[in-house]
């Protein structure tokens, strides 16, 4: 975990945090970047995109404006810009020095969309750090209910708050993250999962329909139903102690990419669009399944909510 001070760089002016943020400037329109500019725009900011295929888009939301050139944008200024690059140190430090060139006012505000990328390292390219932060969006971005807003190495929580704001304008859950770490929390929770799971269907313990078995009958409503941690509580937190020293020991702590997937990712095993992954997907409708799997999800979120408001 970073341990750098997060306090603002001394050389910068003070900047006004509290100010509402009101243009939202999208650097990348694949499938993320096209979700994020949709909720944006959809709920009133000035919302403009930045793409090198700017001539050929035609999904573009309503009210927004395309630009190949960021020079091209004249007289506007974002307040806030986001980048979807590729997931590659240089392709996103590319994209930040054209963003601080266009720019040189300290006013702006330049998140990362990484899902996995270090925000220390990224922002080590940047020549102001403490007005960067990562937003992690979910796909698909423009229903799913929840985004994290973290810190960046040398970001004051001000701005964190003021991005989150933003955030929730939109109609999201935003996490507020105050920390730098690598994956959010989000991501480092599934991965800690997923881990474990590869490596007992690598063992032989089980396979992957029986550990979706298991997630979906059991773990997965109890998470929706009372989360991670309050579930402990519920349930007692001396069994949970005691279990732990047992448990925690024999948990398959390696450190390493699971050999596994690596090796199925290669032989071009990469789930539904290539038609096998963990599961035989041929002769599956790609676009419906997908459809099907969000429909569900909605529907999810929706009678969880109907819960949140009983007292």
């Amino acid at each position: 975990m970073d341990t750098s001070d997060h306090s603002p760089n001394p050389t910068a002016m003070p900047v006004d945090d509290r100010r509402a943020i009101r243009t939202v400037l999208i650097c990348g329109y694949g499938v993320m970047g096209r979700g994020v500019a949709k909720t944006f725009a959809a709920s009133g900011f000035r919302t403009l995109i930045h793409s090198r295929r700017a001539g050929a888009l035609t999904d573009l939301p309503a009210g927004s404006r395309v630009v190949a050139r960021l020079d091209e944008l004249g007289i506007e200024r974002p307040d806030l810009a986001i980048e979807f690059a590729s997931e590659t140190l240089d392709a996103k430090a590319a994209v930040y020095r054209q963003l601080e060139a266009a720019f040189q006012s300290q006013e702006l505000i330049i998140a990362t969309g990484t899902s996995g990328l270090d925000l220390v390292q990224l922002a080590a390219s940047l020549v102001r750090p403490e007005r960067f932060l990562g937003m992690h969006y979910f796909m698909p971005a423009d229903t799913s209910p929840i985004v994290e807003v973290m810190s960046g190495p040398q970001t004051p929580a001000a701005l964190v708050d003021r991005v989150a704001v933003a955030v929730e304008a939109t109609g999201k859950d935003a996490l507020r993250l105050y920390r730098p770490t690598i994956g959010y929390v989000v991501n480092r929770l599934q991965h800690a999962i997923l881990h474990e799971a590869y490596y007992l269907i690598e063992a032989g313990v089980a396979n992957a329909a029986e550990i979706d078995r298991a997630a979906r009958t059991l773990l997965a409503p109890r998470m929706c139903l009372n989360g991670l941690i309050r579930q402990k509580d519920l349930s007692g937190l001396k069994i949970h102690a005691d279990a732990q020293r047992s448990i925690v020991p024999a948990l398959f702590h390696n450190g390493v990419p699971n050999p596994m997937l690596q090796a199925m990712v290669a032989r071009g095993e990469t789930g539904l669009d290539a038609g096998r992954g963990f599961y035989d997907w041929s002769g599956t409708d790609v676009e419906q399944e997908r459809t099907r799997a969000s429909s569900e999800f909605t529907l999810l979120q929706a009678f969880l909510a109907t819960l949140d408001r009983q007292p």
